[in-house]
This record gives C-alpha cells, sequence and structure tokens, in this order.
C-alpha cells in the first residue's frame, strides 16, 4: 500500500506543478542528473531480468519525458565541466549506457538519434573483441529460458552429477555460483568460458550459434563502436575486462589498456570513467587521477552537485520497475530534493 500512495503522491505532485516549481529553481540549475541505463531488450530480455533491461518502447517513453519536461540533455564532458563551473542549463541531464552492448546499436541508437540526444556508453573491450556473448548473463538467461527444466550437467565445473531445478531466481543463482566458484581460480581464457557456455546450453538444448548469430546478450564489435563515434557517440572506459582488481597496478593497467583499446576505435582518448558493477575503493581515487580520468560514475543514488567528488558521481540507475511517475520526479528534482534538500549526495567509498 505504501508503494501505491507513493505513487499516487508523485502524480499529484507532478500534476500540480509542484514538480516543476524545483525543476525551475536554482536548486535544479545547480545540479546534474545522470541517468544510467543497461540492456535495450532485442526480444524478451526485460522479461527475464527488469533490473538490467527494458523494452525499447519504455526507453521512447523516457526520451519523450525528458523533452516535454524541458530537460538539457548534455553530452557527459561537456555535463561533468558545467557542473563545476556552476554553468549548468535548465535540468540538466546527461545519458550514459554501461557496458555497450550490441542492442544499444539496434535498439537505443535510433530512438536517441530521432530525439536528437547526446549518450555516452562505458565500454569494456574485451568482449567487443572477443566477440561472444557476456558467459554469466547468457547462463542465467538461458537458465531462464528453461526454467521449467531440471538441470543435469556433470561435464560443467563445479555441478557435478546431482540434479538441479531451475523453476526459482535462487535456484538458478545456485547453479552460476557453483560454475563460477569452480572456474575462478583458473581464470580461464575467453574462448574456454564460451564452451563453458556451449555445453550448458547443449544440455539445456538450446542453440548456443544461434545466441551468436543475433548477437544476444553481445557487446558491440570494434566497428560498430568506430561507426558509432562518428556519429557523435561518446565512449568512455569501463576496464578491459570489466573487473575492479584490489591490486593498484593491475586496477591502472585495466584502465590504460581498456583506453589504449577505446583511442584505437574512436580516435578520441577517453577521460571519464565508470566503475564496473559499481564497485569502487578509496585507493582507486588517486590512481584514476594519476592517470588523467577527469569523472568516475558510480551506481549510487543521487543527482551530482557542486560539492559532489568528480570521482564519485552519483546516478539514477533507470529501469523496467521505475515507475514513469518516479521517472519524472527525479527529472525535476523533487525526489533527490526530498532525499537531502542540501543535495549532498556525494557515496562513501567502501
Amino acid at each position: 500500500m505504501n508503494g501505491v500512495l507513493r505513487e499516487r503522491s508523485l502524480s499529484a505532485t507532478n500534476r500540480l506543478g509542484v514538480s516543476r516549481v524545483i525543476g525551475s529553481s536554482g536548486w535544479r540549475r545547480r545540479r546534474l542528473l545522470i541517468l544510467c541505463y543497461h540492456g535495450i531488450s532485442l526480444t524478451n530480455e526485460h522479461e527475464w531480468n527488469p533490473s538490467l533491461y527494458m523494452p525499447a518502447s519504455t526507453l521512447e517513453r523516457r526520451l519523450q519525458t525528458i523533452e516535454r519536461t524541458g530537460c538539457t540533455v548534455l553530452p557527459l564532458g561537456e555535463a561533468v565541466a558545467r557542473l563545476y563551473r556552476g554553468a549548468l542549463p535548465d535540468r540538466a541531464v546527461a545519458l550514459t549506457f554501461d557496458d555497450g552492448y550490441y542492442d544499444f546499436l539496434a535498439r537505443a541508437y535510433p530512438l536517441l538519434e530521432r530525439y536528437g540526444f547526446p549518450a555516452t556508453i562505458y565500454l569494456p573491450t574485451l568482449r567487443c573483441e572477443h566477440n561472444r556473448p557476456i558467459v554469466n548473463v547468457l547462463a542465467a538467461y538461458m537458465m531462464w529460458l528453461r526454467r521449467d527444466r531440471v538441470l543435469t550437467a556433470p561435464e560443467l565445473p563445479g555441478l557435478g552429477a546431482e540434479p538441479y531445478p531451475l523453476a526459482t531466481a535462487a535456484q538458478r543463482a545456485l547453479v552460476l555460483q557453483r560454475i563460477n566458484a569452480a572456474i575462478r581460480p583458473l581464470d580461464p581464457e575467453p574462448d574456454e568460458r564460451d564452451e563453458i557456455a556451449r555445453a550448458l546450453a547443449r544440455r539445456l538444448e538450446l542453440e548456443y550459434d544461434r545466441f551468436v548469430e543475433e548477437r544476444v546478450l553481445t557487446l558491440l564489435r570494434p566497428s560498430e563502436v568506430t561507426w558509432l563515434a562518428t556519429r557523435g557517440i561518446d565512449f568512455q572506459l569501463h576496464t578491459h575486462r570489466h573487473r575492479t582488481p584490489d591490486d593498484d597496478d593491475r586496477f591502472v593497467e585495466e584502465v590504460r589498456e581498456n583506453r589504449e583499446r577505446l583511442q584505437a576505435m574512436t580516435g578520441i582518448p577517453a577521460v571519464h570513467f565508470c566503475y564496473p558493477s559499481g564497485v569502487y575503493r578509496s585507493a582507486y581515487l588517486p590512481l584514476l587521477r594519476a592517470n588523467g580520468v577527469r569523472s568516475a560514475t558510480t551506481t549510487r543514488l543521487g543527482i551530482a552537485g557542486p560539492s559532489s567528488d568528480p570521482l564519485l558521481l552519483p546516478r539514477f540507475v533507470d529501469t523496467s520497475l521505475v515507475s514513469d511517475g518516479k521517472f519524472e520526479a527525479w527529472l525535476q528534482g523533487i525526489l533527490p530534493w526530498l532525499r537531502d534538500p542540501r543535495g549532498a549526495h556525494v557515496p562513501v567509498p567502501r
């Protein structure tokens, strides 16, 4: 009931114009809302994982709301620079997409082009170059597709001969946990990981090669990155292997290798960073500064203000589970203002 009442309250707030008052205020003008997206469904991915995927129709509705509410969508680099100069326009927004899945090109880019909105993709480059489905994500999706089955796969690492029902998310997560625990110490090469996904597909009576052909849960290819970059899509750092190692030298190497690969594809040096899976440590900050990184985004909920650390910028992660009313309230600034009228949304490193 609390959720229903909250949605009604948000709708009333928007309808009565309170949101517009906050949206036009000096408080909102000094703040930047960085929106975070992940996947835009090619088919039914949002039914499998609505916290990761949304249908293209929902994304289009979001873009319509951004346009209708008079938000100004800025390129990320310009938005961050203007935030700290105190020169943001009304209701400033930056659009970011994590990981750079192929579905961005197939589903999101045509909509962004139609509305004329710039966007940034944080791209891990290993699986961009080794262009096969992301193994862990594909494994979870395949088990969801066969959630009416019981899996027996003694040839898969960590499983043994016992049966594994797949009916619930917890049961499917257990299978992934056991496979990952078995292979993590081995740190297999990408081709070896692909063979695990292929073996799981075979056991589930699914066609792995069809997922490859249709680019399901697969990142952009280098040629597609180059093409999108020539059309104004901004590509920035997300580490080469989508990892945040505890070892300082390995972390720096991840960032440098990622930057080199991105520059080879786009011709532009990447200077903005996103922490993979939102994982960061205090020790990363001086390393990023020393390597010329100007901003870094987290997955901590909030709106960036003039006192936000540029290497710990909060974002609003938009998903299929977010209502239209809540989304508009974040655009206007009323929800972040209610969370903290001072705007002190500075994440604390773990």
